[in-house]
């Protein structure tokens, strides 16, 4: 409680995060161990996921032993889809599937093509310019349908909002089936038929479907009226794979068990466009085997290599989805359907050579965006939404920049760049735009509070979309600051979040361990890769490296190699620090080995570090009880810890381990004795431990 004191100062360029680590339970987590044989970190990850008994985590670890029910059960319009389809192919009549521009939609675009195709249908493809048209069927593409004698219009990754260009359809003598994902609108649209997931029971098996998801379903339940399950189901799995991880899909439920199946396909792929982004992009194909293809279900990992989710999220799917932001789809979708080797490597080659000038365009973006925003929240320090906007801006990859932008800075963040429409002979200055979000804010509940001030908008809770009259920026901005505070966000919930699942000793730290964790998999939305911690270790090295990454060598009972993504403006760290962190396996020169990518750091708190003064503390917690605020850290004083509560007016309330008494003042020589022992005490006592992560016995009054 002094001016050295560490609740009142912080490193300078040190991560400002709040951690939630999952509470430890030791004693059920040893007994799953031993029932499933696995180390006892696993299985608290498995307890973390709510899965609680060793039936209930056979089920997860081997999905393919899980009984799942018969879609049609599930989707109400799924067999009025099927006769209309079914009718359609054999009498002829024209299709046309109409799609979307990301990851998702183009897939879903190219699933159904090549399934339609195959049983025989007339079927073609529209899908609206991103930058003229905007996402999702609109008046457009309905005309065009009808003057060139289209019968269905079959939407893919869309339509569930668009009320009146169906309308329009159905005006025309259009059928429509809709299949989406997308989130519900007060009034569904009136098509024939709709399919989404959105509209299920919440606990089905298919409720997190992705629009490629629904694709799939819908071709497999074709191909098995036509009796072409065996030939389609493969190639469809590949795809549908691939738009899964890249929508960001849940990998739990139905998602989780062809996703794992299809991980096995796609490096030995059948598709000659996917074998081509595969050699274009370099993902590691190695030692890969070909055995037993037509029958993926009872492949086991260890009988052929791989693809992990972080090689399509981070390699093959940017290059799908920056043809969608910055170029034509019909590459991807001739990318995923032709058979013509020399097609596919040419396409492959586009989306390669466009992703490296998104590549350069977010980084480009990012910069501007960081300085705006980091300018922004020194003269509006209580903004709890940013609201970026700049001309210049290329629509088509701002979302990224704006999910970057969250992870920076901790809180929700619009991004948006002008665009100009002519409109009955005037230029208007229109703002187009992305959003990404935090656990605790909903992007969609927050576009709807802004509706009357939006032209268009959509999305989901973690993200959406918008555009606007440039004439509403300031009102928007004033809106969702008033969404924030309608949706009770709370100052303790603008930093990074970083979840962690257990604490390990970087001894605990093995190949064994790793490829235990590879049970888990495949590992992604609400089925994060397990995140552990390892509390007090020390920095022996540090240094930039690449792209203004860092590089750590650490030790503690053990020594690690640790590389922090993007990381280097926090050079240096301090000495000794607790980690949060994943595994991930590092071959070089035929050597394996596993090393630490670094997501989160923090003062120790539970062990002491060789600082000056033998000191060692927590980073600065903030927390809100009832309409006050505090800010709360463990410090530690020749090996005796202490918690710091501090009020809003500056006095610091320090309580030693297992006392009944505290100081309070603003300084050890004003300092008070207090009574512990009052319920408002012994409430703000035990909140300040929960937000630490730390037992209300450790230092909770006797």
């Amino acid at each position: 409680m002094s001016s050295s004191d560490p609740i009142n100062h912080r490193p300078k360029n040190f991560p400002n995060q709040r951690w939630y680590i999952h509470p430890s339970e030791p004693t059920q987590a040893k007994i799953l161990a031993e029932k499933l044989n696995l180390s006892p970190l696993i299985t608290q990850v498995l307890l973390n996921r709510q899965i609680v008994t060793d039936s209930e985590a056979a089920g997860f670890l081997d999905p393919e032993s899980l009984d799942l029910p018969d879609p049609i059960q599930e989707f109400p319009d799924l067999q009025i889809s099927l006769e209309l389809l079914k009718t359609a192919i054999s009498t002829g009549e024209k299709i046309v599937i109409c799609g979307d521009y990301d990851a998702d939609g183009m897939t879903s675009t190219a699933l159904l093509i090549r399934a339609l195709r195959h049983l025989g249908a007339d079927v073609d493809y529209d899908i609206p310019s991103r930058m003229n048209e905007g996402y999702g069927i609109n008046q457009r593409i309905v005309e065009d349908c009808q003057a060139k004698g289209v019968s269905i219009i079959l939407t893919v990754d869309n339509g569930i909002s668009a009320r009146e260009p169906i309308a329009r359809a159905k005006e025309l003598g259009l059928k429509v089936i809709v299949t989406d994902h997308h989130d519900l609108p007060e009034n569904l649209p009136p098509a024939d038929a709709i399919l989404n997931p959105k509209l299920i029971r919440p606990d089905s098996p298919y409720r997190g479907l992705a629009g490629v998801g629904v694709a799939y379903v819908l071709a497999l339940c074709l191909a098995k009226i036509f009796g072409q399950v065996s030939i389609l189901q493969n190639p469809l799995l590949e795809l549908f794979t691939l738009g899964t991880i890249a929508d960001l899909a849940p990998l739990t439920g139905v998602n989780r068990r062809w996703v794992k199946r299809g991980l096995k396909l796609l490096p030995v792929s059948q598709l000659t466009g996917v074998k081509a982004l595969i050699q274009v992009c370099g993902v590691n194909s190695e030692n890969i085997t070909k055995n037993n293809l037509e029958n993926p279900v009872n492949q086991k990992v260890t009988d052929q290599k791989t693809l992990k989710p972080d090689d399509i999220g981070f390699r093959l799917g940017p290059r799908i989805n920056a043809i969608g932001r910055l170029a034509y789809p019909l590459i991807v979708i001739e990318l995923l359907t032709t058979e013509d080797e020399g097609i596919a490597l040419e396409r492959a080659m586009q989306c390669e050579q466009i992703n490296q000038r998104r590549q350069q365009l977010c980084a480009d973006i990012e910069v501007e965006a960081v300085a705006w925003c980091r300018q922004r929240r020194q003269t509006h320090p209580d903004e709890k939404v940013l609201l970026v906007v700049k001309e210049g801006w290329h629509h088509g990859v701002i979302g990224i920049v704006a999910s970057r932008l969250v992870d920076k800075f901790g809180v929700p963040v619009f991004i948006g760049t002008y665009d100009t429409e002519e409109h009955e002979g005037q230029t208007i200055n229109k703002i187009r735009g992305s959003a990404r979000s935090i656990p605790e804010f909903n992007i969609h509940t927050a576009l709807v509070y802004s509706h009357n001030l939006l032209a268009n908008y959509g999305g989901h809770q973690a993200a959406g979309g918008f555009s606007m009259d440039a004439n509403n920026l300031e009102l928007l901005r004033q809106r969702l600051q008033e969404a924030a505070v309608a949706q009770s966000i709370q100052p303790e919930y603008l930093k990074p979040l970083v979840t962690i699942d257990a604490q390990a000793q970087l001894a605990d730290i093995n190949m064994d361990l790793y490829q235990q964790i590879d049970r888990l998999h495949p590992c992604g939305i609400e089925n994060k890769a397990p995140v552990f911690w390892t509390p007090n270790v020390r920095i022996t090295e540090q240094k930039i490296v690449g792209k203004n990454h860092l590089k750590l060598t650490l030790i503690q009972g053990a020594t690690m190699r640790v590389i922090a993504w993007r990381w280097g403006e926090f050079l240096p760290l301090p000495q000794f620090v607790d980690i949060a962190y994943q595994l991930k396996e590092n071959t070089w020169n035929g050597q394996t080995n596993i090393e630490l990518e670094l997501l989160g750091v923090r003062l120790p708190v539970n062990s002491v570090g060789n600082h000056i003064n033998h000191q060692s503390s927590q980073q600065l917690q903030e927390f809100t009880l009832g309409d006050r605020t505090y800010a709360c850290c463990i410090s530690r004083q020749n090996n005796i810890a202490e918690l710091r509560i501090k009020n809003a007016q500056g006095q610091v309330l320090a309580i030693k381990s297992g006392e009944n008494t505290g100081l309070l003042g603003t300084s050890r020589q004003d300092a008070k004795t207090i009574d512990l022992t009052t319920p408002h005490l012994q409430l703000l006592i035990a909140t300040a431990t929960a937000i630490l992560g730390v037992s209300q016995e450790f230092i909770h009054p006797a």
